[in-house]
């Protein structure tokens, strides 16, 4: 469920992402991936041969519109409604901004133009993610492929960017701009891969303390989180202890050792990272359930809920 919350922190993203576009990457005349990469190759294009660059903004939005009409049926509402709203946004910003900028924020440092750019455009979309956004662009083509075949969706973006970035060559007849068009192409996905990372690292804690119970309650209060109370046994004294286990966000770590320190400042306390917490207070699961089929004595296929043979 998106909240008010999120749907002002995705503009916020989509905005970030707009500025660093159109501030720093479009003047530079630098091609990127996805639906606004071949929206620029538009607006170069007719500016070009005819003399009049169709604003990025149009072009990005019509072709948003024209794949969500063929994704329609293949997605589903939920994600064309999300995709929507994200691409009407951005294509505003996009236009909005787009006239402000004609000539590169940083003079004569096209290289810090484009980090700088790519910078802001992965922290925008990763918080777009976050939250639970679209941007539209190349995520329709990724979602409809992902639908209808067994390629993934990182390598289908992937093909699709490295088309857009090397068509640019047709126009400018530059590889430094193809290179350029890489560079932001791999700054964006690294910067967005850590955004969203950094939201979703989990850490685990293990806790002995004879004041346990106050420090469970504590947590449980204070800091909004569950623990696990496991019973173990201390070879060294050979008594009985109580151990706490606690999963939390890596961002919420700092708030538990506060709160185990100001109740027991001799605590043991052992904190790890894991790959994924999964379930009530974490992420979602996010897999397709299959049936349970399992094979008989004889290796023939039985559904297990069904026991009938197949």
């Amino acid at each position: 469920m998106t909240s008010a919350k999120d749907y002002f922190l995705i503009i916020l993203g989509l905005a970030i992402y707009a500025l660093g576009f159109t501030a720093f990457i479009l003047p530079e005349k630098i091609v990127i991936g996805g639906l606004t990469g071949l929206a620029t190759l538009i607006y170069f294009f007719t500016d070009t041969y005819f003399g009049y660059g169709i604003p990025v903004a149009v072009s990005n939005f019509g072709l948003n519109i024209m794949l969500l009409c063929f994704a329609f049926r293949i997605v589903g509402r939920t994600f064309v409604i999300r995709t929507v709203f994200g691409s009407f946004v951005l294509s505003f910003l996009i236009g909005l901004m787009q006239p402000l900028f004609t000539e590169p924020i940083v003079q004569q440092e096209s290289f810090m133009n484009i980090i700088i750019g790519a910078m802001m455009c992965g922290t925008g979309i990763g918080l777009v993610f976050v939250h639970n956004g679209s941007s539209g662009g190349s995520d329709i083509i990724a979602a409809m492929v992902n639908k209808r075949s067994n390629v993934t969706i990182g390598r289908t973006l992937m093909y699709f960017d490295m088309v857009i970035i090397s068509s640019s060559y047709l126009l400018f007849h530059k590889l430094d701009y193809i290179v350029y068009g890489f560079v932001v192409l791999f700054i964006m996905s690294y910067v967005c891969d850590q955004i969203i990372n950094t939201n979703r690292q989990a850490v685990q804690f293990l806790i002995l303390s004879s004041k346990w119970a106050q420090i469970a309650d504590a947590i449980n209060n204070k800091a909004n989180r569950g623990c696990t109370v496991l019973d173990g046994i201390g070879w060294y004294t050979k008594k009985e202890v109580k151990v706490l286990l606690v999963m939390c966000r890596k961002i919420e770590s700092v708030n538990i050792f506060r709160i185990v320190k100001s109740i027991d400042k001799e605590a043991f306390i052992t904190q790890g990272r894991v790959n994924g917490v999964y379930g009530n207070g974490f992420d979602e699961v996010k897999v397709k359930i299959v049936s349970n089929v399992v094979e008989d004595e004889n290796n023939k296929v039985i559904d297990a809920d069904t026991k009938t043979l197949e």
